[in-house]
């Protein structure tokens, strides 16, 4: 998770794209035309003798093969209606997940209750700790997604064979590490654990695909990260070992170790072009500033924040040397970007909560009978950790295709283009 969001719970999300940037804002395209856009139509029009069934049209189309298109590959059509990236791979926390917290049993981090989802289509809780959509779904609506990924342990649970045959599918996940963040009462998947959900989708697309057009599909899509708010959550928990085993430094190198060795492996299942998130204020989630006097962001917090988000610049920009330049990244800016966009510091109050400190709305986690607030657009927070619908909005809306002080060395729409 990252800024503003301090919980549990991580997804990997897997979503297979379906318009460009441009086209976002329409469910369908309709083409009318002649032989320069058919895709195939000629092919059942039984007596026309206009045809291009046959060798060698379509002989650079995927396959090999004619397609009944008048072309050696794609026409017209196709680059108008071609996607941006052919999917996206979400690995991350409770920022980003879009409901597999519903299908960890014995997990007490849910949001499968009111009044989680008011602002969703439909007007009830999916799992997502948000008032509406998340970090997830804005990524994937701004980089052409139809619909928002349904999440994938749906598929595991009702032990469906449909997981790989969805053309949008979401993969569960959480924490960074194994030796991190181990949070009391919470189902925990490691980012290793999550790595390994995403090598059998991978074996399964190579199988599918064949190797070689597999590679050229991950080499295209995203890879989305967003870890290490947990972690530091841990290390400042009350009456946690951690803090006394390690110092601030050694605990952010810890970190940043693993996370790099999970990037390396995810190279080697065909990962090019990843969407890093750095952690963002989480002094200042309501949560944090509750434990202070005045109600002040835990400034020691922050400032392990900033040292972590530093220190992930510099492993980034050395794992892309070391790979001798073969991925191109984004590192997301998080901490920056929602302080110019709420202020220094961005402490508003949690909308949510069945409280006791109505400044703070954030004395105990939601639950069903809990009041929320009417002007959610403004608030940062939508409960003791997570942002509201509004602040993930803007979050995306800066870190996709704003300046490059939001992304370094490039936000995500050059990194698409890359």
């Amino acid at each position: 998770m990252t800024t503003f969001l301090c919980l549990s719970l991580v997804v990997v999300v897997v979503c297979f794209l379906g318009l460009s940037e441009a086209q976002k804002q329409v469910p369908a395209m309709y083409v009318f035309g002649d032989s320069l856009v058919d895709v195939g139509n000629n092919n059942h029009l039984k007596i026309s003798v206009a045809k291009a069934n046959f060798p060698h049209n379509g002989v650079d189309y995927a396959g090999d093969k004619p397609t009944g298109r008048f072309s050696n590959g794609k026409n017209f059509a196709d680059f108008i209606a071609q996607k941006q990236v052919p999917a996206m791979y979400v690995f991350g926390d409770s920022l980003v997940d879009v409901g597999n917290n519903n299908h960890l049993k014995i997990s007490v981090a849910k949001a499968n209750f009111p009044h989680n989802g008011v602002d969703y289509a439909g007007d009830k809780p999916t799992g997502r700790f948000s008032n509406g959509k998340n970090f997830a779904d804005f990524i994937a609506e701004k980089a052409g997604l139809v619909a928002s990924p349904p999440p994938y342990l749906s598929f595991v649970s009702n032990k469906s064979n449909e997981a790989f045959q969805s053309p949008v599918l979401a993969l569960p996940l959480e924490v960074l590490a194994s030796s991190m963040a181990q949070m009391n009462a919470i189902q925990s998947l490691p980012l290793p654990k999550q790595v390994n959900y995403y090598s059998t989708v991978y074996e399964d697309l190579v199988q599918q695909l064949g190797s070689a057009d597999a590679q050229n599909h991950l080499s295209k899509s995203l890879f989305t990260v967003v870890v290490g708010s947990n972690d530091l959550f841990d290390y400042f928990k009350s009456g946690s070992d951690v803090s006394k085993e390690s110092t601030p430094q050694q605990y952010v190198d810890s970190m940043l170790t693993a996370l790099k060795q999970e990037l390396k492996s995810l190279h080697d299942f065909g990962g090019r072009k990843y969407v890093i998130a750095g952690i963002g204020a989480v002094g200042c989630c309501p949560s944090q500033r509750n434990q202070n006097k005045n109600d002040e962001c835990h400034e020691e917090e922050n400032q392990m924040a900033l040292k972590y988000n530093e220190g992930l610049k510099s492993m980034l920009k050395g794992l892309k040397s070391e790979l001798k330049g073969d991925m191109n990244y984004s590192y997301v800016d998080v901490y920056a970007s929602l302080i110019a966009s709420f202020g220094p510091p961005p402490i508003l109050n949690g909308c949510y909560s069945y409280g006791l400190n109505w400044n703070l709305k954030a004395q105990v986690p939601c639950v069903p009978v809990a009041t929320y607030c009417s002007n959610r657009s403004d608030h940062v927070f939508w409960d003791l950790y997570h942002p509201t619908e509004a602040t993930a909005r803007i979050l995306v809306d800066i870190v996709f295709g704003d300046s490059q002080q939001s992304g370094v060395p490039m936000n995500i729409e050059q990194l698409i283009a890359a």
